[in-house]
């Protein structure tokens, strides 16, 4: 077991990390070297509406974005949808279920997938269009596993294929999540180590690179124009470059200044060192008011971003509710406002049945 010191440098580790992002602006930004960066908007209303401040928090089937660790704290089995309309006509979804198996842990599926809609095929000689339509898809298929190997500690992961789709051309590529979560006894109101210090770390999309192939990258070429008898037009080919995955690495911490029979408040700070972007922090809040018989309300807010240089993240509020139903049936609803600067205001729907 860990004791008392090794859980002190765990903590310690966090904060210094914590401590190292408002120094980020001193490392020269990668922004724009990824591909498939759906992978990097939040997927779930709670996590989003507490500014991606959930790394050490999540405990549903969203925890396969946050931190598949989360998903050993879960008590019951559970299915979830989240929609998040996105900018210029983007629609990102996710769907996942997860089976909470006595004894032996958490077992996951989920799907996230992005449309960009139908846009028109245009040309040189025809700007306006040729009367085609084309369109673009993204999407990831991910199968996670979780267990608690002991009740304060849990471990998870998760295996994801991405795929992406222009038109003709595609491009692939398989990733792997990893986390942990701990709940210590540290600032604990009750003394009960149920209510200290959470401390949650994953990383993200750790796998292959994507690269475009596809009849598109097909095009004519001449080899020698100016001679007669050559293999003219022949089938040449642009050859696309290999694009490295957004790995995100998240360290986070939650304490629980307030918990009483009927009220929780949760505090919660995250760390974010990506591949293709400066370091950054994200802040949350969370307050839960308890019904006896009834269930759940929820209210959330936080910022998104923040010491990131340059950024059109901001505040983010939510709040949802948690339904106790008849045959220990729950029914979880959520809803999340996102503000992203000149990009616009987003909001997201979540709806989860418990089982």
């Amino acid at each position: 077991m860990i004791g008392n010191k090794g859980i002190s440098l765990l903590v310690i580790g966090g904060l210094l990390l914590l401590c190292l992002a408002p120094n980020s602006y001193a490392v020269k930004s990668r922004a724009g070297t990824v591909s498939a960066n759906f992978l990097e908007i939040g997927m779930g209303s709670a996590g989003t509406a507490m500014g991606d401040a959930y790394v050490s928090i999540a405990d549903d089937i969203s925890s396969m974005y946050w931190n598949p660790a989360g998903l050993g704290y879960m008590d019951k089995s559970e299915a979830q949808f989240s929609i998040q309309p996105w900018l210029v006509d983007i629609n990102t979804s996710f769907v996942g279920v997860g089976l909470a198996l006595p004894r032996i842990g958490t077992l996951a599926l989920g799907l996230t997938q992005v449309g960009y809609g139908d846009m028109p095929v245009t040309n040189l000689d025809f700007q306006e269009g040729t009367g085609e339509m084309f369109t673009a898809n993204e999407y990831a298929a991910s199968l996670a596993y979780s267990r608690r190997l002991a009740q304060w500690f849990s471990f998870g992961a998760a295996v994801k294929y991405v795929g992406s789709k222009i038109w003709h051309s595609s491009a692939s590529a398989m990733a792997l999540d990893l986390g942990v979560k701990l709940n210590t006894a540290f600032f604990s109101p009750t003394g009960e180590r149920a209510d200290g210090m959470n401390i949650g770390m994953s990383i993200s999309n750790y796998g292959t690179r994507m690269k475009y192939d596809g009849m598109d990258l097909l095009f004519p070429i001449d080899i020698l124009p100016d001679e007669q008898g050559n293999y003219q037009y022949a089938n040449g080919k642009f050859e696309a470059v290999e694009w490295e995955l957004p790995l995100i690495f998240r360290v986070g911490i939650s304490v629980h200044p307030l918990v009483t029979k009927s009220s929780r408040l949760t505090l919660a700070v995250d760390a974010l060192h990506p591949n293709n972007n400066n370091e950054s922090v994200n802040v949350g809040a969370q307050y839960q008011l308890k019904v006896p018989a009834l269930g759940s309300f929820y209210l959330r807010g936080g910022y998104k971003a923040l010491f990131l240089q340059e950024s059109e993240y901001g505040p983010t509020f939510g709040g949802g509710l948690f339904l106790n139903l008849m045959g220990n049936v729950g029914l979880r609803l959520d809803y999340a406002y996102k503000s992203v600067g000149l990009l616009g205001d987003f909001h997201t729907y979540t709806c989860g049945i418990t089982f």
